[in-house]
């Protein structure tokens, strides 16, 4: 009886003991709306209108926002930013002065998009998913990028 008891305590503890248990330390939502709340400012500093896609650790869409203006053709560039930063874990901007200093074979690989504005998010030393900006200049989407992953 004590056995039992010992393991439906053990079940009980694991089943509610929150949330080390239950997620894989990716974004939350939360944090995922904080991040975009910071990018929207930080764009609208400049009135710069732009899509702001948050990726997961796995590539996967958290959220997606378009402010108002901002050219239809920003939401893929904006995606493809976001999953090249995920995927290779690093920023767009590392491909794009790659094939800046002749280094075109890198234009093959699949999942990269090679234009700033695109960041990989961490948690300590640990991604937890990315971010991708499109809709002005890559050094002002790169810029607005930078601004928001410093709200984590």
């Amino acid at each position: 009886m004590k056995t039992n008891l010992t393991l439906l305590a053990s079940f009980l503890f694991i089943l509610f003991s929150g949330e080390a248990f239950c997620q894989s330390g990716s974004i939350t939502l939360a944090d995922a709306q904080r991040i975009s709340d910071a990018a929207q400012e930080r764009a609208q500093q400049d009135n710069w209108n732009v899509v702001i896609v948050i990726l997961d650790d796995g590539g996967n869409l958290i959220s997606l926002r378009r402010m108002d203006g901002t050219q239809l053709g920003s939401i893929d560039v904006a995606l493809e930013k976001a999953k090249t930063a995920v995927y290779f874990k690093r920023s767009t901007k590392v491909f794009q002065d790659m094939i800046n200093d002749g280094n075109s074979a890198l234009l093959g690989l699949p999942n990269v998009m090679a234009v700033e504005g695109g960041l990989p998010i961490m948690r300590g030393d640990r991604i937890i998913g990315s971010i991708g900006i499109s809709g002005v200049t890559s050094a002002q989407d790169g810029i607005i990028a930078e601004a928001s992953v410093k709200a984590m």
